[in-house]
């Protein structure tokens, strides 16, 4: 737990988290939800309030920074610029005072990983963005930390960069081995990177769980309503039949059947969640999808692979739809359009209220 002076709350409470060795790990949440404070405890710029950290076993607690065995690559990537790729790569080493035969090789083998070899001798000024976060990775992974905390690492690339080095750097993890723990706030980011994803609120964990798992299952409406689009459904139990509710939503002027494995009591109280990739749009009814609203459409945005487009119900609520344009049924669909859209009994997220 950390609380900071003068603060109410703790900007991070009760969390207790167990991160596996080789393990490329994500903490995603919203800005002032605690992830950068608990990175910083990590890396030991903070000190618990209470609690301990355990990296391999030892305890963390009065262990200054430069004596944990952790490596921290900032946002900023904080180059030197009077100094040459290789000498970036090499300081700490040198810091350590290692052999210039040890420091040599392995600064060359983590300029061979990063694919930086050829640039060696330049200073940043003279590389690209892209480049020069390579260059800190490489500084930050050439001193073999058994944990490498990364903060924002993509945050000041472009679009397509970002894309690319995201593979690149899970690359450059599975090959080193090393633990990996990324701070974001970019959902997409931790959700393409880590094999384990844990969203954070207000200084605590929402939800911990693979990538498919916080996207497909959210625990909460918060958990929904952060990790990517979603369609959000306020409705009453008004019926169940073993595995399947009946849901009457007054917003939407329908009755749902919905799965849900856990049984609730009629009239409880409950928000269905669904992102906009399980609403199925077409001209027509599609009377195998239990589920089937009608619709016009108000606007279309196409984002190359795929389009979407925001359908208003007759009582008002807008829904988000998302839909490949391989699909010729809507690949022509404009504004103005009536519609029907449709979801399997499956597709929705039961939250109960």
């Amino acid at each position: 737990m950390k609380r900071f002076p003068g603060s109410a709350q703790a900007a991070v409470g009760g969390v207790s988290l167990t991160i596996a060795e080789g393990e490329f790990f994500a903490l995603l949440g919203p800005s002032g939800c605690g992830k950068t404070t608990l990175l910083r405890m990590l890396a030991g710029f903070e000190t618990p309030d209470e609690g301990r950290i355990l990296i391999d076993g030892a305890d963390m607690t009065g262990v200054p920074p430069y004596d944990r065995p952790v490596n921290m690559m900032f946002q900023s990537y904080a180059l030197f610029p009077h100094m040459s790729v290789a000498e970036n790569v090499g300081f700490g080493l040198k810091q350590e005072k290692l052999p210039r035969s040890e420091i040599a090789a392995r600064v060359a083998a983590m300029l061979d990983l990063v694919k930086l070899t050829r640039h060696a001798g330049r200073r940043p000024a003279q590389l690209s963005g892209g480049e020069r976060q390579r260059v800190a990775l490489a500084r930050a992974l050439v001193k073999e930390p058994k944990l490498l905390l990364l903060d924002e690492p993509l945050a000041a690339l472009d679009r397509k960069l970002r894309e690319e080095t995201r593979f690149e750097l899970v690359r450059i993890q599975q090959r080193v081995g090393i633990t990996f723990l990324v701070v974001t706030h970019d959902q997409e980011e931790a959700l393409s990177m880590a094999q384990r994803v844990a969203v954070m609120n207000e200084g605590l964990i929402a939800q911990l769980g693979s990538p498919r798992e916080v996207y497909e299952h959210p625990q909460s409406r918060f958990v929904a309503e952060f990790i990517g689009g979603v369609n959000l459904f306020a409705g009453c139990v008004v019926g169940h039949d073993g595995r399947m509710l009946t849901v009457s939503c007054a917003e939407a002027e329908a009755m749902f059947a919905v799965e849900y494995a856990e049984r609730l009591a009629t009239g409880a109280e409950v928000t269905l969640a669904l992102r906009p990739e399980k609403l199925e749009v077409s001209p027509q009814p599609r009377p195998e999808l239990p589920n089937r609203l009608s619709g016009m459409v108000r606007a279309v945005a196409f984002r190359g692979e795929a389009s979407s487009c925001e359908v208003e119900l007759p009582g008002g609520k807008m829904l988000r739809i998302t839909f490949p344009n391989a699909a010729r049924a809507v690949s022509g669909l404009k504004a103005g359009d009536a519609v029907w859209l449709g979801f399997a009994a499956g597709a929705s997220v039961v939250l109960p209220s």
